[in-house]
């Protein structure tokens, strides 16, 4: 997911260097919005993961 959202980040800066800003937008936003989501992912995994390895 954080490939995609470094994917999504390049095409972004692409598209603004280019001059079509409204697509450069776009892909910002869809990048910010698979950072956050990755980022939710990463905690919740963090917080499980140390759980079930402290049971022993």
């Amino acid at each position: 997911m954080l490939y995609y959202a470094l994917v999504f980040l390049v095409l972004a800066l692409l598209a603004g260097v280019f001059g079509f800003v409204a697509l450069g937008g776009t892909l910002a936003w869809v990048a910010k919005i698979l950072l956050f989501v990755f980022l939710a992912m990463f905690v919740v995994s963090l917080i499980f993961g140390r759980r079930r390895g402290s049971a022993l």
